[in-house]
This record gives C-alpha cells, sequence and structure tokens, in this order.
C-alpha cells in the first residue's frame, strides 16, 4: 500500500495520576494502519485499548506523542480544528448505541450529516441509503426505543458512517449484545466497511471476531504487539 498511512501513532504516552499511584497505561505506544485495513485491537479489560482509541480519535490528548491522521500532525492542534479534523476523518461506534431517543432511526443518521453542512434533503436520502444497506429501510421512521438491540447499533453503525469518514474507531461494538445478535452485527460491520474501502480500529475481546479482521495489535503494558 501507498501514501501516508491514514492513521499513525508514535511515541504515545498515557498516564493517569502521579508520584508513587500513577497508571502508566501507554508507554510509547507506535501503530500505523494503511488505507483499506481492518485491524483488530485486543487485549485484558483495563489494558489501555479505550484509551488508545480516544487518542486516536482526538477525544483525549496523550502527555507525549504524534498522531497522525490523513497526513495531519494532530498532538498540537487547538480545539476547533480537532472538532474539524473529527468531523471530517473520522467515524465513531461505541458498546451502547447513543442514539438520540427523541428521533427516528433515519434522523439519527442524518443529524450528523446535517450538523457538517449538507443538505436536509441531501442527509436524508444518504440516511436511507445506509439504512437499506444496514437491512433496516422498513425501520427508517422507529425510535431507538422502538428497536431491538442489534437494531439499534446498526443505526450506530450507520451514523458513523454517514459522514463517509476516513477511519472508523469501534470500541467493542457488538460487546452489549447477545453471541447471535452480535454475529449478526459485527457481519453487517465488516460487510460494510469492505465494500466502501474504510480503514478501521475495532476493539474486541472475542478472538473469533479478531481474526477475521486483516491484522491483530494487542496492547500489553502499555506498548503495541503484532500478533
Amino acid at each position: 500500500m501507498m501514501g501516508n498511512p491514514v492513521l499513525h501513532l508514535q511515541a504515545i504516552e498515557r498516564c493517569f495520576g502521579t508520584g508513587e499511584t500513577a497508571l502508566h497505561v501507554l508507554k510509547g505506544a507506535e501503530l500505523k494502519i494503511n488505507a483499506g485495513e481492518i485491524v483488530a485491537l485486543v487485549g485484558p479489560s483495563g489494558s489501555g485499548k479505550s484509551t488508545l482509541l480516544h487518542i486516536a480519535g482526538l477525544l483525549e490528548k496523550p502527555d507525549s506523542g504524534e498522531i497522525n491522521i490523513a497526513g495531519v500532525a494532530c498532538s498540537k492542534l487547538g480545539d476547533d480544528r480537532r472538532t474539524e479534523m473529527r468531523r471530517k476523518h473520522l467515524g465513531f461506534v461505541y458498546q451502547y448505541h447513543h442514539l438520540l431517543a427523541e428521533f427516528s432511526a433515519l434522523e439519527n443518521i442524518a443529524i450528523p450529516q446535517i450538523i457538517a453542512g449538507l443538505d436536509k434533503a441531501e442527509a436524508k436520502e444518504r440516511a436511507s441509503q445506509l439504512l437499506e444497506m444496514l437491512g433496516l429501510a422498513n425501520r427508517a421512521t422507529h425510535r431507538p426505543a422502538k428497536l431491538s438491540g442489534g437494531e439499534q447499533q446498526r443505526v450506530a453503525i450507520g451514523r458513523a458512517l454517514a459522514n463517509a469518514p476516513t477511519l472508523l474507531l469501534a470500541d467493542e461494538p457488538t460487546g452489549n449484545l447477545d453471541p447471535e445478535t452480535a454475529g449478526g452485527v459485527f457481519n453487517m460491520l465488516l460487510n460494510l466497511t469492505r465494500k466502501t474501502g474504510l480503514t478501521a480500529v475495532i476493539a474486541t475481546h472475542n478472538p473469533d471476531l479478531a481474526r477475521r479482521m486483516d491484522r491483530t495489535v494487542r496492547v500489553e503494558n502499555g506498548h503495541l504487539i503484532e500478533v
């Protein structure tokens, strides 16, 4: 794969607390991900997977090190520029869907696009297309409370993809679902990611899911190790 990596983390350090009680979560972590790669991020609870994703997603600042996204060095950017980078380049999926309860499935996917400046009619059209791709065309007008857990998470995936991000970051996206539903949602996520050529980092505790991605990186003692 040629050109700059979509995500390049260099010498990332992150420590919580001070003195003898300080917890060094990341100790010079390094990660490079090229366009179109789908990378599994694994490690035990508390190892730093979520912290790493928050730093990669510009939601949290490292104590030191550089975050490069789509060729842009981001560590020293101000808040407005970081927000712009997130809006332009990043999509997020969390373990819990965090959908807006008062809006329909279609509106939940359209809203991020409208915020980004897209015409309302175009935003709703793209939301409809994504719902169809997610197998939820017949649920477009339903609010989250009327959707099953798997359906809610599929809408959350659609919302993450709404602005055609460069990089998708997913933190245990199926961890809140029963095994059968989780398998279906993960298949949908993986198929959509591959179909659109999206680059993705997906944190998971499930070794079977991890094996289906292009490669696996483990968070271990504050470092990132290729499995």
